[in-house]
């Protein structure tokens, strides 16, 4: 208003002014655009809280309204205790009376944005000059609801400029929780961020690897299905198929869905669906009767008694899934209980809904056409069997309950505040700071995201013979717990599709046992394998492994391939045939050296033995029974000294062995080749050079013997690789030079003494040893020369039977062709056992005539035979 001073002559011209200003004062209005929007139940207060619910699934003319969503009802209703309760306390806002609008939206995002905006400015028009603005302080202080997230979302999107705080019972989408998208908007209902991850936690629970989705195609679904499907594939699940839909779809859509379904190899399906596209769905799928599959769900439809009863065909029978905890609001069912119409108007929300509830119609509102019965006023609401008399969604209800109390104690906060406190501090940030227990213990309280702590129910559903559907908990989720934790299940409570008490697998491929590791198939999901066993050597001891482990060089795996046993330790034992064999063979060339040795020594004076140099002989069968024996040392487990013991030993013996038959032959061939009579040549080959000639041969190869052991001895080894399941247990040589040094020693003298009785096979005799030597050798030579790439190629214990079958073999050939022949005489043709025999009969009758033409050849003969070594003297009388 303008304040005008002016004096008295002008005052004339300032009525005249008015009265033509009069005219166009009516059009400097503050008006809204459109018709305003009236609320469907309004109660005078001194501050005024506005709500926001859908009464109504579609927006229709009054005459057609038979259509009253009793679930949004009984939210009103909630709400409308809780002011009452408030305003008759006096503890709570004292002497303050709080007031309400309550509009219905019918699900509609834009007649949502619409009731906001005429919640926060009024639909009354204000008088005001054309220079003063329209703004004017909010209408509300607080909003509730709505009871879906995507009108939630476009209203709490009008609300956040204004800071006028919108408080959803049911609105659950994690977008929400976003504070720079959403900076006024709260709720008491958890985010579907902790359900969805609940979810996904509860199919892992079960083993369902391999599972199908479907979602509500707005905010809700896809940002709840957006989530679980990361958590899910998290916890190694696969989506075989994941599908929107929406209950206004065209029937072609609703019939690809169910095809997907009905060609699907999974099991179990993860319903994230709203209310309503829940109910028509259930509709649609009950048309095809797809029944046995396992249903999980959402808090949105999971314990709702109005869906159970539609699932005629038990489409959803043993459906399992999370729920808001249950909640009891003390006396709030009786105030539903006493609702009454108010017959007035014929009009109003309460009038609607006892038409609704029984199906008749108020005398004033009858028509010709109408064929309902007419109202009362009067009828049993408590007699009635309905969503609304269903205490069921308690929960939910109790969620707004809290709702309209959390804001009473922002309210209560901040009109009682001191004079300490900051007063200009908005409602909102007051909201975010209460924290009470509501009368029955309810603990109320928000985070910093606006979201009320997590916890969830899980419900499964239970069938009873009266159609009736139990929704029973057996278990819960606590998001505050530490993870491992969050998730408890009752497994043996649990009924599943069918009336199943079996846990339904639902697998893309059944699980790996240990032993085997998956393998993906090509060009399908990461759940869809094939179970391959581990190679050799490696092991896999937990299912659905992804790799297998190589086991350590000296383990191998068992026949299931999940564990790593210890290899066997494989070597040459007494135990086994072939050590058995080898050591009986041992033994015998022993005895048989032996008894050789007693029966030489028994016919020590007979001539073929004093013919053959005694000394030598007896020196030979002591080497060739410590070269039988010395192949004992190869056999059983090898250990430090007998890897030492066997090569040195075999070594030493063996050069022994053929400097005595080195000897014996160089003996021979000197005595027949020497060509002069009375020659000295025969003086350097008598028995003391014979001695030392075997002594200085075996010193060569004990001074070889030395240095091997001291540079780099034999010592015991694990041999890994030669086996691949097996250790062999073998000694390995230290210097291959020392090894093949005394190989090739004992080769050398071999070859020389084969060489040297080669030359003297011929040479006259009746019993010509050095044809006996010279095959001998030949056996000794080709035994060793064949050991060498049988040694070699031979694996493990293969490789010493091979070096203990040649020591055996040329000690045997040596034993029966120096031996043999001899002992065959002496036992059993004793009568060829004579000097006669030995010298030729020629020689001896001419020594016994005396005939001096005859004596020098018959001396030369005899004194060149192998009876005598000693000069001019005779080997025997």
């Amino acid at each position: 208003m303008f304040r005008l001073r002016l004096s008295e002559p002008g005052f004339a011209l300032v009525q005249l002014l008015l009265i033509v200003f009069s005219c166009t004062a009516k059009q400097l209005l503050c008006k809204r655009r459109g018709e305003p929007e009236m609320p469907q139940l309004a109660k005078d207060g001194e501050i005024m809280l506005g709500a926001i619910f859908s009464f109504h699934s579609s927006w229709k003319d009054r005459q057609d309204s038979f259509i009253l969503n009793f679930r949004d009802f009984q939210f009103a209703q909630a709400m409308l205790f809780a002011i009452e309760e408030i305003n008759n306390s006096t503890d709570l806002l004292p002497g303050i009376t709080l007031g309400y609008k309550i509009y219905d939206i019918c699900g509609s995002i834009a007649r949502g944005v619409r009731v906001a905006l005429a919640l926060a400015n009024g639909n009354e028009n204000i008088s005001t000059l054309s220079e003063a603005p329209c703004s004017r302080p909010g209408q509300v202080q607080v909003m509730i609801g709505e009871t879906s997230s995507t009108p939630s979302m476009a209203i709490a999107t009008v609300n956040g400029p204004f800071h006028i705080p919108l408080i959803s019972h049911f609105a659950t989408c994690a977008c929400l929780s976003d504070k720079t998208k959403y900076p006024s908007f709260l709720r008491t209902i958890p985010s579907d961020h902790y359900q969805s991850r609940a979810l996904a936690q509860l199919v892992r629970h079960f083993g369902w690897t391999w599972v199908g989705a479907i979602r509500s195609n707005n905010d809700y679904g896809n940002n709840g299905m957006a989530t679980f499907t990361e958590n899910a594939q998290q916890l190694g699940i696969c989506l075989e198929y994941s599908v929107p839909f929406f209950r206004t779809d065209s029937a072609d859509k609703i019939q690809r869905i169910t095809q997907i379904i009905k060609s699907s190899t999974s099991k179990v399906i993860v319903a994230f669906l709203s209310l309503m596209d829940m109910d028509v769905l259930i509709h649609e799928l009950s048309r095809h009767k797809l029944t046995g599959y396992q249903w999980v769900g959402t808090e949105a439809w999971i314990f709702d008694s109005q869906t159970a009863s539609m699932d005629t065909h038990h489409i959803l029978d043993g459906a399992i899934g999370l729920s808001i905890p249950k909640a009891h609001v003390s006396g709030l069912k009786e105030f539903m209980m006493d609702v009454k119409p108010l017959k007035a108007s014929g009009t109003d929300i309460f009038t609607e809904f006892w038409e609704t509830m029984f199906s008749c119609r108020f005398k004033s509102g009858i028509t010709s056409a109408d064929t309902q019965r007419e109202c009362t006023g009067q009828e049993d609401l408590s007699k009635v069997q309905n969503s609304f008399t269903d205490m069921s969604l308690m929960p939910i209800i109790n969620n707004v309950y809290k709702a309209v109390y959390a804001t009473a104690y922002a309210l209560h906060n901040v009109l009682m505040c001191d004079k300490t406190c900051n007063k200009k501090v908005q409602i909102l940030q007051h909201l975010k700071k209460v924290h009470f227990k509501t009368k029955d213990g309810d603990e109320v309280y928000f985070t910093e995201e606006g979201d009320p702590p997590a916890k969830y129910e899980i419900v499964n559903w239970k069938r009873r013979k009266t159609d009736i559907v139990d929704f029973v908990t057996v278990g819960l989720y606590d998001a505050s717990l530490p993870v491992g934790q969050q998730l408890i299940v009752q497994n043996d409570s649990l009924l599943w599709a069918q009336n199943s008490h079996q846990v339904p697998v639902s697998v893309c491929s059944e699980r790996c046992p240990p032993g085997t590791r998956k393998v993906l198939q090509k060009g399908k999901p990461v759940c869809c394998y094939d179970c391959v066993p581990c190679a050799d050597g490696k092991i896999s001891n937990k299912t659905d492994s992804i790799t297998c482990v190589l086991c350590h060089s000296e383990f191998w795996p068992n026949k299931r391939r999940d564990t790593c046993v210890k290899k066997e330790a494989v070597f040459l034992s007494y135990e086994e045939i072939m050590g058995v064999l080898l050591t009986t063979a041992s033994l015998l060339g022993t005895c048989l050296t032996i008894i050789v040795a007693f029966i030489f020594f028994r016919y020590r004076n007979t001539p073929i033995v004093r013919a053959n140099n005694s000394e030598l002989s007896f020196l030979l069968l002591f080497s060739l029974t410590l070269c039988f024996l010395c192949s004992l040392t190869f056999i059983g487990q090898p250990s430090e000294w007998s890897c030492m013991l066997r090569h040195t030993a075999f070594g030493i013996t063996f050069v022994l062995c053929i400097s005595c038959v080195l000897g014996k032959t160089m003996m021979v061939l000197m005595a027949f080749r020497a060509t002069l009579p009375g020659s000295n040549v025969m003086k350097w080959f008598g028995p003391v050079q014979q001695r030392l000639s075997v002594l200085g041969f075996t010193l060569i190869q004990v001074l070889i013997c030395i240095l091997w052991l001291t540079i780099s001895p034999p010592f015991p080894f694990k041999n890994v690789k030669e086996l691949k399941d097996k250790i062999i247990l073998e000694c390995a040589l230290g210097s291959a030079v020392g090894f093949w040094a005394v190989i090739g020693y004992v080769g050398l003298l071999a070859f020389l003494c084969f060489l040297l009785a080669f030359f003297a096979r011929n040479l006259p005799d009746n019993f010509n040893e050095a044809k006996f030597i010279t095959f001998s050798m030949l056996i000794f030579c080709a035994v060793w020369i064949t050991f060498i790439p049988a040694y070699v190629s031979s694996p493990g214990k293969f490789s010493v039977a091979v070096e203990i079958f040649a020591i055996l073999a040329s000690s045997f050939g040596l034993l029966f062709c120096i031996f043999f022949p001899k002992c065959y005489v002496i036992l059993l043709k004793p009568d060829k056992n004579t000097k006669k025999n030995m010298i030729g009969r020629g020689v001896y009758r001419l020594w016994e005539k005396k005939e001096e033409s005859s004596l020098g050849k018959a001396r030369q003969m005899y004194l060149y035979s192998p009876f005598h070594t000693q000069g001019n003297s005779m080997c025997f009388t």
